[in-house]
């Protein structure tokens, strides 16, 4: 049964959304030749401050649907920019990408300033921001969510039994199929991370830039590792920040997210118990984790206000994002704990079968991950993987081991992961937090592994999704900055520890 709480459900799974040295032979890479890139107001909807005049500027590039027929359909990417404050010290792009796949990157550099980015690197470059193609204001793609459609997105619902693995089998061979029968234009074939790797490269050519340097999260760290590792002479300063380990996401990058939770947990669980006068969630980490498995048990039996067992473990998986979240999770823990005494109201239910609000961003998520690889198509894999992860990583393993659209997706990937590897410039700067749910430590390491002396592990001693600018250790802010300022690249991995 479908919860209630619908918009809970589309916003929790859009948050979640938590790269040889060459492209492959067959594929023309060489730019276009510059073209002027005319700047304009953004489209309705990109924020900029509400104190001052617009800042930010937006402008299309046209790009080919298809890098094999570099003549043909042409799309166009939106991006934006944010001028360099001090245009005497600029010296260049840095173009962003704040993950997903399937984030809307518009507002990114507003996002940034808005979370005290380096007045420096503010004047060193102009920050550009954009919709990779499928993705919002840059061709976009559709699955035909509706509301009526049982889906979590990004992450798969946890695995309470057979029949809600059953479940989620047939929605996700149900979703696919919806896939295959939106695309009416054959776009969602074309929206891989090589295709948004040669976008990138495009976009720095229109700018007039000889190099371009790039700061992605999350999946933007595939993204970038794959700009990096396609167009070494293209790329300058690169930072990838919490990596997925990889150019692209498979079934063992989602399981990964259930190790991200199991280290990054005991965070939120110290937290709660040094507050247990006040929550009442349990006087040690230990009986915090208790209380966890008693929550998510009852709500498998007996929903309260619309929120089953399965959405209170990705809420949980959430809330680990960042620790500004803590107080509000264990204020919700306590109306499931008590749920006669502090039962919020519920939602209403959704009727009937409208577009869902999480549709393109879904869609993109998905395109991009069954495009890149190609995925397990035997369901008792996925059941094998479940029953595994449940015993190795309790909180959430029978979840993300769960089967997704990927493994009855209808293409088949239009070309090779991009592949990683050490030729080319030491200038990819990797910065991992210790404990991130969704991209663990393990991720940064992998990619650490894959470039070898092209790059530098820095690796913080903090919780949550997101070192720079993101995150609080005052060290790692100055070491990033430094690298994309200054140049001045760390001479071997680093640690920072807590400040």
């Amino acid at each position: 049964m479908k919860p209630r709480t619908t918009t809970l459900t589309v916003a929790l799974t859009s948050m979640v959304v938590a790269g040889c040295s060459q492209a492959p032979a067959h594929i023309n890479t060489e730019p276009m030749g510059s073209t002027d890139v005319q700047w304009s107001a953004c489209p309705e909807g990109v924020e900029n401050p509400e104190d001052g005049p617009p800042q930010l500027q937006c402008a299309t590039v046209p790009v080919p649907l298809d890098y094999d027929d570099p003549e043909g359909t042409h799309i166009d990417i939106t991006i934006s920019r944010l001028p360099s404050n001090n245009p005497d010290t600029r010296r260049g792009v840095l173009l962003l990408n704040p993950g997903g796949p399937g984030g809307t990157g518009l507002d990114q550099p507003n996002f940034l300033v808005s979370q005290g980015i380096s007045p420096s690197v503010l004047d060193s470059y102009d920050l550009i921001g954009m919709d990779t193609r499928g993705v919002g204001h840059s061709s976009p793609i559709s699955c035909g969510f509706t509301d009526d459609l049982a889906y979590y997105g990004a992450v798969p619902p946890y695995v309470v039994d057979e029949a809600a693995f059953a479940e989620q089998t047939a929605t996700a061979k149900e979703v696919a199929g919806r896939c295959a029968a939106n695309d009416h234009d054959g776009r969602l074939r074309h929206v891989n991370t090589a295709n948004m790797a040669r976008d990138l490269d495009r976009i720095r050519a229109a700018l007039g830039e000889e190099k371009a340097s790039f700061l992605g999260y999350s999946y933007g760290s595939a993204l970038g590792a794959a700009y990096a590792s396609m167009f070494p002479q293209s790329a300058d300063r690169v930072v990838l920040d919490s990596n997925i380990g990889d150019t692209h996401l498979d079934h063992d990058g989602m399981r990964r997210y259930s190790r991200g939770m199991e280290e990054t947990f005991p965070g939120f669980a110290e937290w709660a118990a040094a507050r247990h006068d006040r929550y009442g969630l349990g006087e040690t980490p230990q009986q915090v984790r208790d209380t966890y498995f008693t929550i998510a048990e009852r709500l498998d039996r007996t929903p309260v206000d619309g929120v089953d067992g399965r959405l209170f473990r990705l809420a949980t998986f959430v809330t680990l994002y960042n620790q500004a979240s803590y107080e509000t999770a264990a204020e919700s823990w306590q109306s499931f704990l008590n749920p006669t005494e502090a039962a919020a109201p519920a939602d209403e239910p959704p009727t009937g079968n409208g577009p869902s609000a999480a549709d393109n961003s879904w869609s993109v998520f998905l395109a991009v991950t069954c495009n890149d690889v190609e995925w397990p198509d035997d369901v008792d894999a996925y059941r094998r993987a479940v029953d595994e992860d449940r015993e190795t990583y309790p909180l959430f393993g029978a979840a993300t081991a769960n089967i997704m659209p990927c493994a009855f997706w209808q293409h088949t990937p239009a070309e090779p992961t991009v592949s990683i590897g050490p030729e080319g410039p030491t200038n990819v700067l990797i910065a991992q937090n210790r404990r991130d749910p969704v991209t663990p430590l393990r991720g940064g390491e992998l990619l650490d592994e894959k470039f070898g002396e092209r790059s530098r592990l820095l690796t913080v001693d903090g919780s949550g999704h997101g070192v720079y600018a993101l995150g609080n250790n005052p060290y790692a802010q100055d070491i990033i900055t430094d690298y994309l300022v200054e140049g001045v690249m760390p001479e071997q991995d680093t640690t920072c520890g807590e400040a």
